[in-house]
């Protein structure tokens, strides 16, 4: 039997290949019989190097982080602990640490020695993902809590957290940094109006667009260091919105799913269901969008089958055991068929260069964690 344990060292699993419609060149970097997935796709799942790919693994029964040398390197297991919230991690932005959330705790470990540090702690809390600021003080994570949601943010230095903002009606989630200034968050929430920002310090509240749940606005984040944000007007359009006139366009009237944009805010990387037209990468000014490869991954969940969000009766209906406040509100839903298992879907981001994407799959049967070069044009 495997021996898994913290710092415990796991062979190699790559596999290496073309894809059939693309000719991309794929690095499968897991091939284990158990659920494995990147880090979220706002965030790179490589350290800054490009050296390193950080991903969360199930091997050792419960959702833990790991690391290898891309593309080759040994598997090493970073943490062993109950709890761990495995789209939570965020690596430090000179790559020597990764940022979690660990039940009510948010933490960070060093990715050579690793040493843990709790930074600070939310008795009776239930912690999403993490967001680091621009200038790496601070990080901001969406937390539910009696009942409530909440938005935390709390020092990297390890000197302490705090509750700035609770939502007297609203589920709260992925908030996060703006990539240039650091006293300025983007939150969604649900049900709709879904956009808002707020300042690190809890001041000015702003709801950016007012709609019903009849227009599905979903996977907001930021067009790189610009004011602006991007969203996936479901299934329908990639649009872009101005955070100073709260203008909206469209960028591309396509099926965009999960999305994420390149650092100065040209292109922009997504998934696609219903149809599955691969992982595409748009042009921004023009619209034009071809694709890098093709996941084949289930995308479970009846959610994307629709045009408007999930209500209430529907989330009663998919929940069958555990606990159900927390699948509600954070990503690992174990039982959930409305926004499907979300290990089954791609959630692609960039490598630190911007030549190669990591995504997730379980074509294989099993979730696993796939590196594309992007093709040249």
């Amino acid at each position: 039997m495997t021996n898994y344990a913290k710092a415990s060292v796991h062979s190699s699993e790559l596999r290496e290949f073309q894809d059939d419609q693309t000719g991309a060149h794929i690095y499968q970097l897991t091939n284990d019989t158990s659920i494995n997935h990147n880090l979220y796709f706002l965030t790179s799942s490589f350290t800054p190097d490009q050296n390193q790919l950080i991903f969360t693994s199930y091997r050792s029964g419960k959702p833990n982080f790991f690391k290898m040398e891309f593309p080759n390197g040994d598997i090493v297991q970073l943490t062993d602990a109950d709890d761990i919230h495995g789209y939570s991690g965020v690596i430090s932005k000179d790559g020597t640490e990764l940022f979690y959330t660990q039940s009510d705790a948010i933490k960070a470990i060093h990715l050579d020695t690793f040493e843990e540090r709790v930074l600070a702690e939310f008795p009776g809390g239930s912690l999403g993902e993490c967001s680091v600021s621009a200038d790496e003080q601070f990080i901001v994570t969406a937390m539910k809590r009696d009942d409530k949601s909440h938005i935390t943010v709390t020092a990297t230095d390890g000197s302490g957290g705090e509750v700035i903002y609770t939502s007297p009606d609203q589920t709260i989630i992925h908030p996060q940094f703006h990539p240039k200034h650091p006293d300025l968050i983007a939150y969604s929430g649900d049900p709709a109006p879904r956009m808002w920002t707020i300042k690190r310090d809890g001041r000015e509240n702003r709801s950016l667009y007012q709609h019903d749940n009849n227009e599905f606005l979903v996977h907001e984040t930021f067009l790189g260091a610009l004011d602006e944000l991007i969203v996936t007007h479901w299934p329908y359009a990639l649009r872009r919105m101005s955070l100073e006139t709260l203008q909206m366009q469209t960028i591309a009237d396509f099926n965009a799913w999960h999305i994420a944009s390149n650092r100065d805010g040209t292109k922009v990387l997504c998934d696609t269901v219903h149809p599955d037209i691969g992982l595409r990468l748009v042009d921004v000014e023009t619209g034009a969008h071809a694709p890098i490869c093709y996941p084949q991954s289930s995308s479970s969940g009846s959610q994307w089958k629709t045009s408007r969000y999930a209500l209430a009766e529907d989330w009663a209906a998919a929940q069958q055991s555990g606990d159900r406040e927390k699948a509600l509100s954070w990503m690992e839903m174990k039982v959930d068929t409305v926004y499907g298992p979300q290990w089954t879907h791609p959630h692609p981001s960039f490598s630190p260069d911007e030549t190669a994407v990591v995504y997730t799959s379980d074509m294989s049967g099993h979730s696993q964690v796939y590196v594309a070069v992007i093709p040249s044009t």
